[in-house]
């Protein structure tokens, strides 16, 4: 922000945004100010954190929740690989689960885009939500597949799921109603930590796609040596985090009562 102006007005800049205080009494007022709400000024908008990282943080929410939307077809696919592990869908399924697991949202994101730059069956407008959302939901789908998959071919073995089919009922009804439920259970355990790695991954991605998310904002932030709008960006992150845990420990609950009596 500051490159090719005089020093008089780089002083004068800085002294309205309070950089030419010591450290530590800059830190000492943005703490205080959280009190208020107050997350600082931005040096390269020259407006509050606050606001723009909340507009920020609600096209993240947007895109997380698009690609989770995506993602979440992997638990039934789930169902059926583990409820057959020899089968046809399973033997397709398996390999490229496996390798959507081990490929990084930002080499997904690249080969999205070379997709759509070669065949335009995706947009690249500014703005859409095609190829980011896939880019995030693709490997996270993979890994709701394998969970998925692996407890629902424990759950059929449990001691409740075969005393269910002794007593005549279905296949399909002891496999959606009793063994898909059960095999929730540990795939839930584990959710906080994939909504985690669901905006861990989407820095990368936004920043690839141009997606005008938190991710990117921080990105800029932490390009153009803006602290305050870096650290609300963080503080706002850890707070989105937060919520998506809540809202899978929730989830957990709803799915095992068992939970609530812990």
């Amino acid at each position: 922000m500051l490159t090719g102006l005089d020093q008089a007005t780089i002083a004068k800049t800085r002294a309205r945004l309070g950089l030419d205080r010591p450290f530590t009494t800059q830190v000492g007022d943005w703490i205080g100010g959280l009190l208020r709400f107050d997350l600082g000024r931005s040096s390269e908008y020259d407006a509050p954190v606050a606001p723009i990282a909340r507009e920020r943080a609600a096209n993240t929410a947007l895109l997380a929740a698009v690609a989770l939307a995506i993602a979440l077809v992997g638990l039934p696919i789930g169902v059926l690989t583990g409820a057959r592990p020899r089968g046809w869908l399973s033997v397709a399924v398996m390999p490229l689960s496996v390798a959507l697991v081990a490929c990084p949202p930002i080499v997904g994101a690249l080969a999205l885009l070379w997709l759509a730059v070669s065949t335009r069956w995706l947009s690249i407008a500014p703005g859409s939500l095609a190829v980011p959302a896939l880019a995030l939901a693709l490997p996270l789908g993979a890994t709701l597949e394998r969970l998925q998959s692996q407890a629902t071919a424990e759950a059929l073995r449990a001691p409740d799921v075969v005393a269910a089919a002794a007593r005549g009922l279905s296949p399909a009804r002891v496999l959606w109603r009793h063994a898909a439920r059960q095999s929730l259970r540990p795939v839930l355990g584990i959710a906080g930590v994939l909504i985690g790695s669901l905006f861990s991954g989407s820095l990368a991605v936004e920043v690839v796609t141009g997606w005008p998310g938190l991710g990117r904002l921080m990105y800029d932030a932490l390009a153009g040596r803006d602290v305050f709008l870096a650290a609300g960006c963080a503080l706002v992150g850890a707070a989105v985090l937060a919520v998506g845990n809540l809202a899978a420990d929730i989830a957990r609950a709803v799915v095992d009562p068992r939970t609530r009596l812990a």
